[in-house]
């Protein structure tokens, strides 16, 4: 599954959400997706098209221009039947390492993290 988007919104430790991390991003078509993790959880909450899922294992892979997620077969109805989405997005070189930050306080423990050039 593919969705296009400007802007990867990261946000490492929101303060006024009890220190929770999120990156979110709406695609071109009114798709949304969102990745959230408060410090003192063990599971990652993804939302796709505005249904929430509580998920761990996940793996994601941060390039330039592309955001890959992948997750488990078992847990693919959280995307939808999916087993994977690729966000192609023009994120600011400014702004890529709040969003590395935040994928990394995401899925500390609970998932793993891949930054490609």
């Amino acid at each position: 599954m593919q969705l296009t988007t400007a802007h990867l919104l990261a946000t490492p430790c929101d303060d006024e959400e009890d220190n929770m991390a999120m990156l979110c991003c709406h695609g071109t078509h009114g798709e949304m997706f969102m990745l959230s993790r408060y410090p003192d959880e063990d599971e990652v909450e993804l939302t796709w098209d505005y249904e929430p899922s509580t998920l761990d294992g996940l793996k994601i892979t941060l390039g330039a221009t592309t955001l890959l997620v992948e997750i488990g077969a078992a847990d693919k109805d959280a995307l939808g039947g999916s087993d994977h989405l690729q966000i192609t997005h023009s994120t600011p070189d400014s702004d890529m390492a709040e969003v590395e930050q935040t994928l990394q306080n995401i899925l500390k423990g609970t998932g793993t993290y891949i930054r490609t050039p």
